[in-house]
Formats: C-alpha cells, structure tokens, sequence
C-alpha cells in the first residue's frame, strides 16, 4: 500500500502538529482534523487507511468517530489515544471494535509501531478482500482453497458434470468437503438461482425425517397441527443435497428411488401427487457397496444416485495444501477478532506438513482457530502445536502425564488420550464412516460420536475444503 492515509482527529492542536511530522516524516499521508463533526464527510472524500481519533473532546467524542467508521468501512482500523486515566473507557472502545489504543503523554515509537500495525493490517483486509473476490469469481464462491493436481482435477471434473441435471454420488472421509463439492456444483448449474437445499439424513430423528423431506398435511399424525411444505418440495427447481445418505432407512430409500424416478411426491397425509424438478446430490463418507451387499442399502437406490460418482481426496493427499489452507484460515479467524495473523515458524510449518490430519480440512480449521484464539506473541512454533495436534500413542509410548498429579486425574487424562487415538484409528480403518467404526468398538453410534466430541479437535465443524 503505497503512502497509507492516517487521519489524526484530536481538539489539541499541538497534538495533531506532533502526530502529523512525526507521521508525515515516516512517509504517511497524513490529515489533521480539529473538528471532530468534519470527520464523515472528510473520511467519504478521502478514504483513509488509518484513523487516530482522541477519545474525550468538545462536541464529540472517539466513541461516535468510531461508530461512524465503522458503519462506513468495518475493515478500517482505529486507534484511540487517551489519558491514563481513561484507559478503561479505551478498553471498552477496542470492545466496540477499535484495533487498538494508545496512552497520553506517548513516545513516537509508540505511535509509529501502533500505527504500523494498522496499516499492516489494512493491508491484510484489502488483500484478502480481493482474493475473496477473486475465489468467487473463479470458483462461485464456494471457498474451496488449494492447488494440488488432485484438487484441480476434481474441480475441473465437478465443473464438467455441473451444468448437467445427473444425480452425484460423493463419497470421501469426513471434513473433506463434500458440502462445498455439492455447493460447488449447484453454482456452476442452470440451477444456480434456485433453491440449495442440504439435508443431513444421520442428524434427523427417523420418526421426523420423512415429515422434514416428503412434508405433511394437517392431521396426518399426532402433533400435525399445520401443513408442512416438506425440504424436497422447498427445493423445487434447484439442487437437493442428502448428506449421509447411508443413514437413510430403508423405508425412506423406497420413497427416494418413487422421486428419483417418477419426478413427483406426496406429502404425509395427502394424496396428491406433487410434481418435482429437483437434481439430487447425495454424500456418504462409508461405502455403500458394502451397505448394499448387507441390504442396509437399496441397490436400485445406489445406482439411480451413483450416475457421477466423486471421491473427495483427504488432505493427506493434497501435497502443498497444507500452507495454503493454513494461512487462509489463521488469517481469517485473526481479522475477525481485529487482529494480525500470528507468523508460522519453519518448525511448526514442517510438523504440519508431517502431520496426517485424519480429520482433514475441518480440523485443519479447528486448528487454525484454536491458534489464532491461544497466541499471545504473534508467532506459531513448534510448541505451540503440542497440545493443538492430535497425538497417536504408539504402543510403547507412556500414558501417564507429566507431573504430580492424583491417581484419578491422572487416569482420566490418560483414558483421554488413548480413547482420542483410538478414535482416529478407527475412523481411519472405516474410511470416516462412524456406523463402521461404532460396530467395529462394540458400541453404539451415540456412544462414539460422544467420544469424537469429547476429542481435541475432533468435535464436527463446517465442511470445508
């Protein structure tokens, strides 16, 4: 950013003679402004990078400058000066969203590290802006980041298929983004201005599920005290997404394969017959051959649903990225909380390339944001991973804590340990598939998923890829 723009507000005219040499000399381009109520339509003409704004001053004051700003430009950054004794009202503009805040009497390091920082800032936020932009244009907005061949293979491929009406099956370990896959579809289709309708078959209780797709009418059941539109009939038009569609219960599956073939439902209740012009793209992260081969799975249902079939890659997989995904997310969760993305040393970069993430780009994610959300010196190292990486204890590893500790406490964090590698070797063995993995542990479905949520890093996010 060539020559950043600071405005200095302030009714002290020595102040802002000191802030604009001191400024001015350090090669910004600065504007002194004594009349705090000149701020807005000054700020509209000359765009400013950087606001300096003291908080207590005649006819206005740094709360209102900061509230104007931010109507106008969210991503600006100001910097509140103010007395000492008004340190706590500082802290509760920072609160409000200032980035930061200075004490007078300040030195002119103090300003200019304060304000170099803001600017370095500023910087992030247009820059990320535009690549944002840039994604959207390019991918429609999906967010899909990454530039191994796997990935541009897959979404060369996904762009081929999208602008047809053939039903996708996706398969992939879970947190590979089978959602985004989906989305990334429907945006490249004729559909794109229709409904997206996703609809997790494992989340829903099978008792609601056919109300929550097929909808009802008044009366149908007990409770059925309105009629209810029902999600494929919502999606009319567009794109339905099943995720988990091994879930589904075979009564279900019968109802689906009706739809899929005949293009028309009824809703519980009703004997209507509903016309539908949906395109139906359905998720497992199991296989289905194999649910077929038991009979959990229909298999005219399997292969009305299996026309194009992709298989989301882990990240593993995506040689190179890695740093990609990482630095995107740490930069997004760090200009959230108004702040600057925490530097990754060379150290810490290699044990995330080594690592294997078996929870793939979601928990890369949770990751990023567990960083971002523990730094307190702007840098990422070796040790800061520790505690932030999933561990597999190999078998001659010790599991019991470091330190003094009770026989409990120290029972419980090792039964922790071993239960979270455990997890993750089993879902590794099941191809993220947790009916799988919850069978092979001799326990129940509820069961594991409590044991994945209580795993660090473990618990489910936002599909992304």
């Amino acid at each position: 950013m060539e020559s950043a723009r600071v405005f200095v507000i302030d009714d002290e005219v020595a102040m802002l003679e000191n802030c604009d040499r001191l400024l001015s000399n350090a090669g910004y381009a600065c504007t002194t402004l004594a009349d705090p109520q000149a701020f807005r339509q000054q700020a509209a003409d000359a765009r400013p990078d950087v606001i300096l704004t003291d908080l207590r001053m005649p006819g206005a004051d740094g709360m209102s400058i900061l509230a104007a700003s931010v109507a106008d430009d969210p991503t600006r950054p100001v910097i509140v000066m103010t007395a000492y004794a008004t340190v706590a009202s500082a802290v509760a503009a920072v609160r409000a969203g200032a980035f930061d805040y200075i004490t007078k009497p300040f030195t002119a390091d103090q300003l200019l590290v304060a304000v170099e920082r803001a600017v370095r800032y500023r910087v992030l936020t247009v820059e990320n802006r535009s690549l944002r932009q840039q994604v959207a244009r390019t991918l429609g907005g999906d967010g899909i980041l990454g530039s191994s061949p796997v990935l541009t293979r897959l979404l060369a491929q996904a762009a081929k298929v999208a602008p047809t009406d053939a039903n996708v099956l996706i398969t992939g370990e879970s947190g590979t983004g089978k959602e985004l896959i989906t989305r990334f579809i429907h945006a490249h289709s004729h559909r794109h201005d229709r409904p997206f309708v996703a609809v997790d078959c494992a989340a829903m209780p099978e008792g609601l599920l056919e109300s929550e797709l097929f909808g009802h009418e008044r009366g149908a059941f007990t409770g059925a005290v309105q009629r209810k539109e029902g999600l494929l009939s919502t999606a009319n038009g567009g794109t339905v997404f099943l995720d988990e569609i091994g879930e589904l219960p075979v009564a279900l599956q019968a109802k689906l394969l009706r739809v899929l073939e005949q293009r028309q439902m009824r809703r519980v209740g009703d004997s209507r017959l509903i016309d539908l012009d949906i395109r139906v793209i359905a998720a497992t992260n199991g296989e289905l051959e194999a649910a077929v081969a038991d009979g959990s799975f229909r298999e005219d249902l399997f292969y009305r649903l299996n026309v194009v079939h992709f298989d989301l890659p882990p990240l593993r997989a995506r040689a190179g990225d890695v740093p990609i995904l990482m630095n995107a997310f740490l930069e997004e969760f760090a200009l959230a909380a108004h702040r600057l993305p925490p530097k990754v040393t060379p150290a810490a970069w290699a044990i995330l390339e080594r690592y294997a993430w078996p929870g793939n780009v979601r928990e890369l994610r949770n990751v990023a944001q567990r960083l971002v959300v523990l730094d307190d010196d702007g840098r990422i190292s070796e040790h800061d991973l520790g505690g932030a990486l999933r561990q597999a204890a190999s078998p001659g590893d010790s599991m019991a804590p470091a330190g003094t500790t009770t026989y409990a406490t120290a029972q419980d964090q090792a039964l922790r340990q071993f239960r979270t590698a455990y997890v993750a070797q089993m879902l590794a063995q099941h191809q993220g598939n947790v009916s799988r993995a919850a069978a092979a542990a001799g326990v129940s479905r509820r069961t594991f998923h409590r044991w994945i949520a209580d795993a660090p890093v473990m618990a489910p996010d936002q599909e992304s890829a």
